[in-house]
């Protein structure tokens, strides 16, 4: 069995299946952590109320999705915004979810 899990090729990309990853306030979070770091994160390194199994399934979520890629850094799980494919795919929505978060922190 592999270790990296599988991930949507950009032709599977479903506009649907997109906007039902990012209804949950969770997972808004999760991609706008990631838009904002810049960087790949760990599935622990996040900032969420949520229990580890929890945000597990919101990964998955976002993953089957194609919103974020998972692979393995040693033991760590690790998480990147796949923003230019989602971007290619979809022009304006990540831009359109993350503005919003970044005005109502005030910057």
């Amino acid at each position: 069995m592999a270790r990296t899990p599988t991930h949507p090729d950009v032709s599977q990309f479903d506009l649907q299946t997109v906007l039902e990853a990012l209804v949950d306030p969770v997972r808004r979070s999760i991609v706008a952590q990631l838009d904002a770091a810049g960087a790949d994160i760990a599935c622990g390194g996040f900032d969420i109320p949520v229990s580890k199994s929890t945000a597990t399934h919101h990964f998955t979520v976002l993953r089957e999705a194609g919103l974020i890629r998972q692979y393995y850094v040693g033991t760590s799980r690790m998480n990147a915004l796949r923003r230019a494919e989602m971007d290619e795919t979809f022009p304006g929505l990540l831009d359109a979810l993350t503005a919003r978060r970044a005005a109502r922190r005030g910057g």
